[in-house]
């Protein structure tokens, strides 16, 4: 089977086709590479939000990179979070569970910058990391009313996407089917873009498409976005769900960007020239840890970013935002001396994800 073949199998319609599926793969006893036990990723979106990859193909993937270590990492969704688990049981792999939210700065001081979102002013995204099982329910009920409101923004924003471009994009015709929505999943710009992709492309092949929605998402976005409000959380409300469910919060550096990895995002200014003061702030309302992208920053930013969680006493953790096809889930910065300490926090987080 080609890699097309086993990402299409191993993105069968339901979760439980999607195992099964996996099971028989296995059973056929096709090689699996050496782990590379100096490496992990945190940061794996799947079909949940926006990527090629069911959490089932996520955990393939991630093994076939050699990963022995993975985490799920949804926008506003743990829907796919017991099926990710499950695979990586299968599988032999470590398993961390989370999701990514924006969150609404207003009267933080910070309300009027750009922090690591490159669409809105006084938003940031933030991660809730190690969830465990116990706790998947209340999260999706939690999340399932942000994500109708976004959905909401998201019909407007199709509105804009229309009137832009000329296309006659339907959101419940063209978009939803690209989503799991229907079970749990959230709907984002990415899946907008993708199907105006696939308008633009018709006759294109997947790679294409995505290569295209990379694109868009850099020079469409600013045209057609609509900013978000009530789907937001407020800075104490994360932070005070994230006691709730006993999550580890994080804020999600980005820095500001000369290049981009996934050419969806323009060289711009983000939050280094104030960082010392917004991690006094994070620390202040309760968010005990940073998480990271080591393949997207320099090697001055990553050292100052380690270096004020160390004097400030907050957890690191890395992954890479795997969400295209063609993207690597491993980043071999982690094998560098001065980052093996991101793998063990992965492991760490598995372990306390242990019920």
């Amino acid at each position: 089977m080609t890699e097309a073949d086993i990402r299409a199998f191993l993105n069968a319609p339901t979760a439980p086709e999607r195992l099964a599926n996996l099971e028989k793969l296995l059973a056929q006893g096709i090689e699996l590479p050496e782990v590379r036990q100096n490496l992990s990723n945190n940061h794996i979106h799947t079909t949940y939000s926006f990527s090629p990859y069911s959490p089932t193909a996520a955990v393939w993937f991630a093994r076939q990179s050699g990963l022995p270590v993975a985490g799920i990492m949804d926008h506003d969704s743990m829907g796919g979070a017991a099926e990710f688990r499950a695979a990586a049981k299968l599988m032999k792999v470590g398993a961390t569970c989370g999701f990514e939210a924006r969150i609404n700065y207003a009267g933080t001081g910070f309300d009027h910058v750009r922090l690591n979102n490159p669409d809105q002013d006084g938003v940031g995204y933030m991660t809730f990391h190690s969830i465990r099982s116990k706790y998947f329910t209340q999260v999706q009920d939690f999340l399932a009313p942000l994500r109708e409101k976004r959905n909401e923004r998201n019909r407007r924003m199709v509105e804009n996407i229309n009137r832009v471009t000329g296309q006659n994009l339907d959101f419940d015709r063209d978009v939803l089917p690209l989503s799991q929505a229907a079970d749990g999943g959230a709907v984002t710009e990415r899946h907008l873009l993708f199907a105006l992709a696939c308008k633009m492309l018709p006759e294109g092949g997947e790679l294409e498409r995505y290569k295209l929605l990379g694109k868009l998402k850099s020079d469409l976005v600013p045209q057609i976005f609509v900013p978000a409000a009530d789907e937001l959380m407020m800075l104490d409300t994360a932070v005070g769900f994230a006691r709730e469910i006993d999550a580890i919060l994080c804020y999600a550096y980005l820095g500001d960007v000369t290049a981009s990895p996934t050419g969806d995002k323009k060289a711009a200014k983000y939050e280094d020239s104030f960082l010392p003061e917004l991690v006094e702030l994070l620390k202040k309302r309760g968010v005990k840890a940073i998480t990271f992208m080591p393949s997207r920053n320099t090697e001055t930013q990553l050292q100052r970013v380690m270096t004020l969680c160390r004097e400030n006493g907050m957890t690191q953790i890395s992954g890479e935002d795997v969400n295209a096809l063609g993207q690597s889930f491993i980043c071999e910065k982690l094998t560098q001396e001065g980052y093996q300490h991101l793998v063990s926090a992965a492991w760490a987080l598995v372990k306390r994800e242990e019920e």
